[in-house]
């Protein structure tokens, strides 16, 4: 799992010590066991929201573990040419690689580490396929896409498009050096990351050492997810044990508590943790499929633009040839 790493991490910024006086831990109000299933055309995911109620989400919708899969060659699948509208998809890349286009012009290739950040905003084609030269040599592939709502006033906005580099996420580390934390969005302890975002949000990706602890500063008023993508541990400083597949979320409070166990499985060198949270929007959502408004009515109305291609166009050169 190598996205962003460095050589030495206490060469990095370290988050403050808590103050045992003042610090208000957050205790976990659910923990809940992704589901596996399916996406696209096939590739495996697990569905890391499953059976939490979206206001405890808020002001995310979605989220998937894609992978971890090692393909043969021929294996590797994306999806085919879909619609979306209302809400923000981020794709992040932690091993090989994904290319991704869409109908208003944006697009590139995301590989280790690496951050694509669509706003679908009023509607937009898009589509996402590993490269050819993947497809043909297989290889390892594991990455998260997450969606996030935009309020009633962003719903739709002109589409947009972010291409950020792994390298571009600050890179933080605990007082004693037991971790990485790569904030790709939002702010954590005063250190911004790259994605500009509608809706205040934290996004990081913590690679944490067997035996470390990490007490993570978090706004009081953004929730608090955490989701475990390999190893094993503990959350909460009531020691509640997570592992691989599991969501955490948090009640009320301004630091999130996670340990890591000493001893994590043969193939697991360090526990790996998706931390997620923001401001919440608290309005209401009617999602179906790829779309996510306010209202049954708004829906209907993405599906009728739809049809009637009102939400982009795929570009000549990726229509199918026909003789």
């Amino acid at each position: 799992m190598p996205a962003i790493t460095v050589d030495d991490v206490l060469v990095l910024p370290r988050l403050p010590q808590p103050d045992a006086a003042t610090t208000s831990y957050r205790p976990v109000h659910r923990l809940t066991t992704a589901p596996s299933g399916y996406e696209g055309e096939g590739f495996p995911v697990r569905r890391a929201f499953a059976g939490v109620p979206t206001n405890e989400l808020d002001p995310f919708i979605h989220l998937d573990q894609m992978g971890e899969v090692d393909y043969a060659p021929g294996e590797p699948k994306g999806t085919s040419w879909h619609p979306h509208r209302g809400f923000e998809t981020v794709t992040y890349m932690i091993d090989g690689q994904m290319d991704h286009q869409d109908s208003n012009g944006g697009g590139g290739s995301i590989t280790n580490g690496d951050t694509q950040w669509m706003t679908a905003g009023g509607g937009i084609l898009h589509i996402e396929a590993p490269p050819e030269q993947l497809v043909a040599s297989g290889g390892l592939f594991h990455g998260l896409q997450l969606w996030v709502n935009l309020p009633r006033a962003a719903k739709m906005i002109a589409p947009q498009y972010q291409d950020i580099r792994g390298r571009e996420a600050a890179l933080l580390t605990t007082p004693d050096g037991g971790s990485l934390i790569r904030v790709i969005a939002g702010e954590i302890a005063g250190h911004a990351g790259p994605g500009s975002t509608h809706t205040p949000i934290n996004l990081a990706h913590v690679t944490l050492q067997p035996g470390a602890q990490l007490d993570l500063p978090w706004q009081p008023d953004y929730n608090a997810l955490v989701y475990v993508l390999a190893g094993r541990g503990t959350v909460g400083v009531e020691a509640r044990p997570i592992q691989l597949g599991q969501l955490a979320a948090h009640g009320a409070g301004d630091t999130i508590r996670v340990n890591a166990n000493r001893t994590q499985d043969s193939n697991v060198p360090a526990m790996e943790l998706f931390i997620m949270g923001g401001r919440p929007i608290r309005e209401p959502v009617a999602q179906y499929g790829p779309f996510v408004m306010n209202t049954r009515e708004e829906l209907m109305q993405a599906f009728e633009d739809y049809q009637k291609g009102r939400l982009g166009v795929i570009p000549a050169e990726r229509l199918p040839h026909t003789d």
